[in-house]
């Protein structure tokens, strides 16, 4: 057990997450449209009319090389660019972005060790930090980086980036994770007019997309993290928000009842071949950006792909589809009394204790960066000063909106806040089990026990 695991958010039945779950329920069940363009006029970065005043003050880096590391690739990591072009513009100094892959720690442990750190990096596991913050790899922030920390985050989202009363992280860009986004067309031909709201709804939902032709489910089987957020999502919803927390905490076992409860709830979609593109098969072949695609483009399209606010960079970056009219959402279905909210993030963190790294991190915690963010698509700030009107369509707005109405008053990805060797490295721990329950779904028992072996492990390491 590691006592030093940081997990337990406040109770999800709390007035805020009410909110929060309707303001969500109730955008998703609109006939959402459509992609503005209007976001783009708030940033000069991004060639827009007016170009903003900026809001926090950055020294002058002229000549200073900073590298940013990050997971994000291919439509993520452009709209990411655009921010760095602006912290470019404004301070003078060069930066350049390199991607450290899926295993995010391997990568970082690997340049720290070898002398070479980045100077900032975006981690996605509350985990890491832990472990980077141990070893001394991660440097506080600045006093000019805390302040717009300080005037910008609420404290659920300031806490998660904090670790033995120092602050480390900036949560730039955060994500709801209990999305299920569909193409219309696909339940236009069989004759589907209402989006499922429980999990029963949705599995015929799916049964009827697939007897009338279209792939019913698209899973990028190959990205271990999108198991873990399927299992996630109905753990939350199915076992409550208490057992959630103690899993999270490893204070109960993975061989626990609720747990089997809820991989054979989870077996009751991935058991059906017919119900997933490609099949089972197919399914650990695909990672997470064709699992979008294949939603939304090709000759036979899948009709639904699940997974959070960020599948709409995807979806503008590589299909025609249009958000809002041939592209919707609906909140992840209710497997218990509500449907879950699991929410994720990256947090930027210094590597490097120079003026440039905290000159970034200042930037990245500021109203200005949120904004250009915003204004590319496909992203998600918990920074609750940001001007709204930078995202750049409807649906997206609404789920940011959402976000901030549950204040701290959520529960986050339950992987990323375990020892990475668990919750975050392809090819092990609980990716690599859900991955290997997704190609055998009747294995419940048996995965249970392997969950639990590479658990204990991971949390007593």
């Amino acid at each position: 057990m590691r006592s030093t695991l940081r997990t337990r958010r406040p109770n999800r039945k709390g007035r805020a997450a009410k909110a929060a779950a309707a303001v969500v329920a109730g955008a998703m069940a609109l006939a959402l449209t459509a992609c503005g363009g209007d976001g783009n006029d708030d940033t000069g970065s991004d060639g827009g009319e007016t170009e903003k005043a900026a809001t926090v003050k950055l020294p002058k880096l002229d000549g200073q090389k900073l590298e940013v590391a990050a997971v994000w690739t291919g439509p993520e990591q452009d709209n990411f660019t655009k921010v760095l072009d602006e912290f470019e513009k404004r301070t003078g100094a060069e930066v350049s972005y390199v991607p450290t892959g899926n295993n995010t720690s391997t990568f970082l442990g690997t340049k720290i060790q070898g002398g070479q750190p980045p100077n900032v990096a975006f981690l996605p596991q509350v985990g890491v930090l832990h472990q980077f913050a141990d070893k001394g790899w991660v440097k506080p922030l600045s006093a000019e980086a805390q302040a717009q920390l300080d005037k910008n985050f609420s404290a659920g989202w300031k806490d998660l980036g904090a670790y033995k009363d120092k602050q480390y992280g900036v949560y730039a860009k955060a994500a709801n994770k209990s999305l299920v986004w569909y193409n219309t067309a696909a339940y236009e031909a069989a004759g589907i007019t209402e989006e499922p709201k429980t999990w029963d709804e949705f599995v015929q939902t799916a049964q009827t997309l697939s007897d009338a032709g279209s792939p019913a489910v698209s899973i990028g089987g190959q990205d271990g993290w999108t198991l873990t957020d399927w299992f996630e999502n109905i753990y939350l919803s199915q076992a409550g928000p208490e057992k959630y927390d103690q899993l999270a905490k490893h204070e109960i076992k993975w061989t626990d009842p609720s747990v089997k409860e809820a991989l054979t709830t989870l077996a009751q979609l991935w058991g059906k071949d017919d119900l997933i593109a490609g099949g089972k098969a197919g399914a650990l072949r695909t990672e997470f950006p064709k699992s979008v695609t294949n939603t939304f483009s090709g000759d036979t399209p899948a009709a639904m792909v699940f997974e959070g606010d960020f599948v709409a960079a995807n979806i503008n970056a590589d299909t025609d589809a249009k958000i809002g009219t041939d592209a919707k959402v609906f909140p992840f279905p209710a497997v218990g009394a509500e449907s879950p909210v699991v929410s994720g993030g990256d947090m930027a963190v210094a590597l490097k204790d120079d003026k440039g790294s905290q000159a970034l991190l200042t930037f990245l915690a500021s109203t200005d960066a949120a904004e250009i963010w915003a204004a590319q698509g496909g992203f998600v700030s918990p920074n609750k000063e940001m001007d709204l009107k930078s995202y750049k369509d409807d649906v997206t707005r609404d789920i940011a909106e959402a976000l901030l109405a549950a204040g701290d008053d959520f529960r986050f990805d339950m992987s990323d806040q375990a020892p990475a060797a668990f919750g975050g490295t392809q090819g092990q721990g609980e990716w690599k089990a859900l991955q290997d329950f997704l190609k055998d779904p009747s294995n419940v028992d048996g995965i249970q026990q392997q969950l639990e072996a590479a658990a204990a492990k991971a949390y007593e390491g």
